[in-house]
């Protein structure tokens, strides 16, 4: 009887313990899918195609980012956006005009609008918060998306993040910890956009997609593609690249 006892009661144990067994694994996946297309550090060319039903837009954009602290994006072309750049510092995000030659400070409220035009928001490229610190991450199964098995994690805005999504549900390669589709949903639990990532190769050492392609859920014909030209990680970048005076004078 008392060793019945027992079994039962680690058995009992080990139920509760699951939720928090699994939570660990799946930020522990996030975190490994999060480091793999950031690095340390990463610099990157890339072109940005915006597509409509009538017209579509390409832009040319360099970027360097450390961390989750810092990020600096320059739009190399169009001409009537070009030297436009976007600053973020810790938590502060600012904006470089240079046709009128001012800098503004994104309040959080516009992290969720889009960025220059996209299917992109703010945050989705400058990156204000953190996939790994500001939701609660949880495994709730699996799929194969092409020939690669996917863990299908659920990510839950922690009470205390202002956050421009209600949940994401994101799909990561189970032996590269490729992120291979994402989706996004607003506060009430409506899909806003949809991500995939194709074309995966080898940039820098490093197996990655460098394509993805956004679309929104509610509007026809439309998308927005990142496709990476050059990518390289962890070349040193000091804190001091990511200024306000660096900003306005990169060009």
């Amino acid at each position: 009887m008392k060793v019945y006892k027992s079994l039962l009661l680690f058995f009992i144990f080990y139920l509760a313990l699951i939720p928090s067994i699994f939570a660990q694994e799946a930020i522990e996946i996030v975190k490994k899918a999060d480091e793999k297309m950031r690095g340390k550090t990463s610099q990157a060319e890339m072109t940005i195609k915006t597509t409509r039903p009538t017209w579509t837009r390409e832009m040319t954009v360099k970027t360097w980012m450390k961390g989750n602290d810092y990020a600096m994006i320059l739009i190399q072309a169009p001409a009537k956006d070009k030297g436009t750049v976007f600053l973020k510092r810790k938590k502060e995000v600012w904006n470089w005009l240079p046709t009128v030659e001012r800098s503004i400070k994104l309040p959080p409220s516009m992290m969720s609008q889009s960025w220059m035009g996209t299917d992109f928001t703010n945050d989705d490229l400058v990156k204000e918060s953190s996939i790994v610190e500001d939701y609660t991450h949880s495994i709730v199964g699996d799929t194969l998306i092409g020939n690669r098995d996917t863990y299908i994690i659920q990510m839950i805005p922690k009470p205390e993040a202002a956050l421009v999504w209600g949940k994401l549900i994101v799909c990561i390669d189970k032996k590269d910890f490729l992120e291979l589709h994402s989706r996004f949903y607003d506060e009430d639990g409506f899909l806003v956009n949809t991500m995939d990532a194709f074309d995966i190769q080898e940039m820098d050492g490093r197996l990655i997609p460098t394509r993805l392609v956004m679309v929104p859920a509610d509007k026809k014909n439309q998308k927005t593609e990142i496709i990476y030209k050059k990518i390289q990680f962890d070349y040193p970048i000091e804190d001091v690249f990511f200024t306000m005076n660096k900003m306005r004078n990169l060009n």
